[in-house]
């Protein structure tokens, strides 16, 4: 059975998150997901539930999500995975980031594997399910966990709200269509971990999210 633990990590409260399968012996063979910054309290985290962090997955390519992908890649040697090669901009200008946004220096980085809608990426011997949710950013991806409906949206959705789009490479109509076309059919019951703040179900923001009421989907 998979399980999760959220870190929020850096100025932002960004919602790094570990995930792995308590099935396996330990120590267990985790993901993180958008390791933002604070490396010591993740590795922490880590080593108290008996991990092995082995892979890095990331949504999208703003330093609050991978401002310390680059730094964990290079100390574990482990393989960043994601997002979607349209955010390799945003990814090459991480230093501009940290400058505009007053976090530290991130490393530039490229990863081992861009992810496209449809993807999978594999954790324990399982496929998790990759949609490619362009709007926040153009690269964009979503994880999905269908064995124990989560997934990992990043900026795309939030509790009562959804990502930006004013920040470069941001529509807010593609933002609003991915909601609809690649979220809304994982089903009601789906419980998401946003990027920020508290988890919600796509089924709750669907109905009562004022941004993307099922009226408007």
């Amino acid at each position: 059975m998979f399980r999760y633990q959220i870190i929020p990590v850096t100025a932002f409260a960004q919602n790094c998150s570990l995930l792995w399968d308590d099935a396996a012996s330990a120590p267990h063979e985790a993901a993180v997901i958008d390791p933002g910054g604070d490396l010591d309290r993740v590795l922490a985290q880590a080593k108290r539930l008996d991990l092995k962090i082995a892979q890095i997955w990331l949504t999208h390519g703003h330093i609050d999500h991978v401002g310390a992908a680059g730094a964990l890649s290079r100390q574990l040697r482990i393989p960043i995975i994601g997002p979607h090669q349209g955010d390799a901009n945003l990814i090459a200008t991480l230093p501009w980031q940290g400058a505009m946004f007053g976090l530290p220096s991130a490393e530039i980085f490229t990863p081992a594997r861009w992810l496209v809608d449809g993807d999978t990426v594999e954790l324990a011997g399982q496929a998790i399910v990759v949609r490619h949710c362009p709007g926040h950013t153009p690269g964009h991806v979503v994880f999905h966990v269908p064995q124990i409906e989560r997934a990992f949206v990043g900026d795309v959705l939030f509790a009562g709200s959804i990502g930006r789009t004013d920040l470069p490479g941001g529509n807010h109509q593609q933002l609003i269509d991915s909601i609809t076309t690649r979220l809304w059919p994982m089903g009601d019951a789906t419980v998401f971990i946003p990027g920020h703040g508290p988890e919600s179900t796509l089924g709750q923001e669907r109905r009562n999210n004022p941004f993307v009421r099922e009226a408007r989907a």
